[in-house]
């Protein structure tokens, strides 16, 4: 098999979770081909496509709520988001299903969209984003969230509790608010913020990601080719159509009922027990 063959069942097999991690790695080597200076080294990503923290773009450009969660600034963004994504995924899907783990990524990636566009009322800055951190670390705290105390062995530290990393991660992430990328970490809070409120409204009933399960399957059956009913040709005689059913009761004739009658005598009573015009009669009606 192949390299490319199995990249193709892998696609195929690995379920939602490696989908999205293909979707990220196909659209950065894309985004390299059309987005990048190879003389500077650096993406330049046009707002069509970015996330803008201009409100006046996100009206132009909705869509980018959720394309710029699919963009990433350089390989190792793209590197370490994936490894936190892979990994956060086998613990998420260890508990819930595959649409809702589709759902919330794209929830929690549109919500924190908000969140970042909003941040320009505050810091009055415009800058544009990138990046799926925002989402994975939505589907982190939502397993966190739902099995805090989980152990989890890491390599050359051993067992740690769950909500232990989760914590670091998030520690780490607001002390570098006001440092750099400001806008970038108030996203990440925002995923992170929106994967708690997810797992605490399930709790409650409330699954937020039939929101998205809604829409995905109405555009499946939509698009889905409807499978043809094979046209059967039916042959109809009308003069067999309109005849008249016959009786199927069969009534016996009158010396069929006498000999039947003489037949049920014999084997009770015995031959001997007939009179002398029965045997007669049987006597003729055998010849």
């Amino acid at each position: 098999m192949t390299v490319l063959e199995d990249l193709k069942l892998q696609y195929k097999i690995g379920g939602v979770a490696n989908r999205i991690i293909f979707w990220n790695v196909g659209t950065f080597l894309i985004s390299i081909l059309l987005f990048y200076h190879f003389k500077e080294g650096y993406f330049e990503f046009p707002i069509w496509i970015s996330l803008s923290s201009n409100p006046d773009t996100i009206f132009y450009f909705p869509y980018t709520l959720l394309t710029y969660a699919f963009l990433h600034s350089g390989f190792w963004h793209l590197f370490f988001n994936m490894m936190v994504l892979n990994f956060s995924s086998r613990l998420f899907l260890t508990f819930f299903t595959q649409k809702q783990y589709l759902g919330l990524y794209i929830l929690s990636a549109i919500f924190s969209g908000i969140i970042f566009t909003l941040s320009y009322f505050v810091f009055h800055s415009i800058s544009n984003l990138v990046g799926a951190s925002a989402a994975v670390m939505s589907i982190l705290v939502a397993a966190t969230t739902y099995q805090p105390l989980m152990e989890i062995r890491l390599l050359l530290i051993g067992n740690l509790k769950l909500w232990y990393i989760t914590a670091i991660i998030l520690l780490l992430d607001s002390m570098q608010i006001l440092i750099e990328n400001t806008g970038g970490h108030i996203a990440h809070l925002a995923g992170a913020f929106f994967g708690f409120i997810y797992i605490k409204l399930l709790f409650n009933g409330t699954d937020l990601s039939n929101i998205v399960s809604s829409i995905t399957d109405f555009f499946i059956i939509m698009f889905q080719p409807k499978k043809k009913i094979p046209f059967k040709r039916v042959h109809i005689n009308p003069k067999k159509s309109y005849s008249r059913s016959t009786s199927r009761i069969v009534v016996k004739d009158k010396s069929q009922q006498q000999i039947d009658e003489i037949l049920d005598k014999i084997s009770q009573s015995g031959y001997d027990s007939l009179t002398a015009n029965e045997k007669e009669f049987l006597f003729k009606a055998k010849k």
